[in-house]
């Protein structure tokens, strides 16, 4: 008999279901019930604590965010959870105490004797000599220590490395992984963190290190790479994740292939593509997105997932000239079991960029899964749309167009949310298509997907099926025709 989930008391907008109102929720069987507290400061910048309680699910990132009180936070925050009906509502978790005010209350104070004094210089003497022997046995420690030992040989080609929920590595290597990685260098920053390149075993990798506001969008982040078939060449590699840090400091690494020729955004603003490198990479791209929104039947099926937040600066270039996607902290699953859209409680939001109109005003119905791939198709046609102004055909000097940004002449270089209504769901204007593109079969081939990709109405849109398979078609006449 498969065991029923446990009810819950929840309360805050951000715990409860949907935004509903306080009053009660229903864990998946196995979750828990939870409680924190955070300090936070109200409106007259006075810090108050702040009581939220809600469900989280079974999974492993349910279990590690109620172990997340042993870990530092940026303001003070404590978490208990339990495994009983409403039995949040008798969880009432204690903010740590301040460290007492160790200042010396004013007044004349009392003259130590000669011998107290002596005695005392002495015992700082030795605590002095102490130290700096310590201090010089630790950088000795620390300079044998920059010459590493080998590191254990790595797995053979077709070793299983599954963490048996889904790409990366078993999840007890993933724990000692942030100890064997040398960071080399800040490659990007981000709303979320920064990112290094670093070597692990020998192999370039790069790190994402988050803040730790952004806890959520880690937890989210592993949570979808350890689905299950998730691993697809056009998706970033995931290795593992993992949290470091001591008593004054957290990091919360994810780590994953590194792509040198950094993001798609990058990468078009130094690089004229051709016809054949427009079509790789477009055909990647789409390739890596039907990936995403497939959902796959069986033992170990995996379950359709909505990006949330397609746009060139995260979609990386591989070597081979192929692309695969990144970062997918805002992720969206559909449980067919449940028939349910698994939304990770998360206050970061998309790119306003690229949102579709339907999300700039506020009509995405988020109880219909369909209506998270909709959008994806949308900021896709974007995507595609960079590609083509920086593909070159035709005659001995090709025409391209300077790279940038979808609407960079319709709104500000950093717009807000009203800009991109304003333009996008009022005025109802797309990125223009030159009549140059017209002249070149790659080029036109790409920009008729365009307009069924952004088009207004979401039902009218293309799926990322169909357009992996129209791509995929023209890709095969262009070989055909130079055979």
């Amino acid at each position: 008999m498969i065991g029923r989930g446990i009810v819950c008391e929840c309360a805050g907008v951000s715990a409860c279901p949907d935004g509903a109102p306080n009053g009660t929720c229903t864990t998946q069987p196995g979750g828990y019930c939870f409680v924190t507290v955070e300090e936070l400061y109200d409106e007259n910048g006075i810090l108050v604590p702040e009581r939220t309680a809600g469900c989280l699910p079974p999974d492993e990132s349910g279990f590690m965010q109620c172990k997340s009180s042993q870990v530092p936070h940026q303001s003070p925050k404590v978490i208990e959870c339990c495994e009983k009906d409403l039995c949040n509502r008798r969880l009432h978790p204690q903010l740590p105490e301040p460290p007492p005010d160790m200042t010396d209350a004013p007044g004349p104070h009392p003259a130590a004797p000669a011998g107290q004094t002596v005695l005392l210089a002495a015992a700082l003497c030795v605590a002095l000599l102490a130290f700096l022997a310590a201090f010089w046995l630790l950088f000795r420690r620390r300079r044998r220590g920059c010459k590493r030992p080998p590191s254990p040989p790595a797995p053979a080609p077709h070793a299983d490395i599954s963490s048996g929920s889904g790409s990366g590595l078993p999840l007890l290597v993933q724990r000692t992984v942030a100890k064997q990685i040398q960071m080399v260098e800040s490659i990007g920053k981000g709303r979320y963190g920064e990112v290094w390149s670093a070597r692990w075993r020998g192999e370039k990798v790069a790190v994402k290190v988050f803040f730790t506001t952004e806890e959520a969008s880690w937890f989210r982040e592993t949570e979808i790479y350890q689905t299950v078939l998730m691993r697809h060449e056009n998706i970033l590699g995931f290795i593992a994740a993992d949290i470091k840090g001591t008593g004054s400091w957290t990091q919360m690494l994810l780590i994953t292939d590194y792509h040198e020729n950094g993001s798609l955004h990058d990468y078009l603003q130094t690089v004229v593509l051709d016809p054949q490198s427009l079509m790789t990479m477009a055909y990647s791209i789409v390739s890596g997105l039907a990936h995403l929104h497939m959902d796959i039947f069986g033992t170990k099926g995996k379950p359709a997932i909505a990006h949330r937040d397609i746009k060139s600066k995260n979609i990386l270039v591989k070597r081979n000239g192929q692309c695969a996607i990144a970062d997918f902290g805002l992720a969206v699953r559909y449980v067919a079991e449940r028939n349910e859209v698994d939304i990770a409680p998360n206050t970061r939001v998309g790119t306003r960029r690229y949102m579709a109109p339907e999300v700039l005003d506020e009509k995405l119905d988020v109880s219909n899964f369909e209506a998270f791939k909709m959008a994806d198709v949308y900021s896709l046609g974007l995507v595609l749309w960079e590609l083509c102004r920086r593909c070159a055909a035709g005659g001995r000097a090709p025409l391209v167009e300077p790279y940038a940004l979808p609407y960079h002449d319709r709104v500000p270089p950093d717009p807000s949310f009203e800009d991109m209504h304003a333009a996008v769901v009022v005025r109802r204007e797309r990125p223009p298509v030159p009549a140059r593109w017209r002249a070149c079969p790659a080029l036109a081939a790409v920009a008729a997907l365009l307009p069924e990709c952004w088009h207004h109405n979401p039902p009218v849109r293309l799926t990322a099926l169909r357009v992996k398979k129209t791509l995929a078609r023209c890709r095969a006449e262009d070989a055909g025709k130079l055979v």
